[in-house]
């Protein structure tokens, strides 16, 4: 497999960042990261840019969450630490945009997927899309604090702990139902309700729109605690490691608790 891709391009008012790694459902490599981040450089630096639309390549995933293979190589709690805090860089770019950001989620929005979803300000899906954090079962590690608040702020703390907890991957109709999708969409209607949302959001005042996204990041984020002993804990655990190998030799891992 390749490294893959993140694709910038603007179309008339609408700057599209497409995720381009279809035969590994998009999963992210630090290369796809580093083009994420310079995408959303891209879209601050050019006032014409109105809103911003975020979509998988392939039809099948949005993001299936960051390349398990680059988990290899971690050797402490401090791996761990280092690389929750990179991400919370990747997430900030797309969290901080100045203009209204929409993900378009056809099939799987898992782990990093996810987030990069709750990053964004609006999000629509298609009928079969699914989404989770489906570590509990798979990896044996965990989320920042703030990439928690993030996902309870946009599905409620019960929904957060039965999808964590019980490692389940939610339908799209339940997380239209919490609020966290505008609408579910058709396949064959996505392209036309899609133009049509960034139609609508160009045509809002981009000063109002600005100033309420940051207000509402602001206190998303405000007070929240310091949980790097808790990233430490879990990504220095010998069930990390074993998760990881696991997930990678495609068996079901036989926690420790360790």
């Amino acid at each position: 497999m390749n490294d893959g891709a993140v694709r910038y391009r603007r179309d008339g008012f609408v700057a599209r960042i497409t995720f381009d790694r279809p035969e590994a459902r998009n999963a992210m490599t630090w290369t796809m990261y580093e083009q994420l981040r310079e995408a959303c450089d891209r879209v601050r630096a050019d006032p014409e840019v109105r809103a911003v639309v975020f979509r998988g390549a392939g039809g099948k995933a949005f993001v299936a969450g960051t390349d398990i293979g680059q988990f290899r190589d971690f050797k402490s709690g401090e791996d761990g630490v280092n690389y929750e805090r990179r991400i919370a860089g990747y997430l900030a770019a797309v969290e901080t945009l100045p203009v209204p950001t929409l993900a378009v989620i056809e099939g799987w929005a898992i782990g990093g997927g996810l987030a990069i979803a709750a990053a964004c300000d609006l999000r629509v899906a298609t009928p079969g899309s699914r989404f989770g954090v489906p570590i509990a079962r798979t990896l044996g590690n965990c989320l920042s604090i703030a990439n928690y608040a993030a996902i309870v702020a946009v599905l409620g703390l019960a929904r957060t702990k039965r999808m964590l907890l019980l490692a389940e991957n939610l339908a799209a109709d339940e997380l239209a139902a919490a609020g966290f999708l505008a609408a579910i969409i058709p396949p064959a209607d996505l392209d036309a309700r899609v133009a049509e949302l960034c139609s609508r959001l160009a045509g809002n005042a981009p000063i109002t729109m600005r100033v309420t996204k940051e207000s509402l990041r602001r206190l998303l984020h405000a007070g929240l605690p310091d949980g790097e002993d808790l990233i430490r804990e879990c990504y220095g655990s010998k069930d990390f490691r074993i998760g990881v190998d696991s997930f990678l030799e495609k068996r079901d891992p036989a926690w420790t608790g360790k």
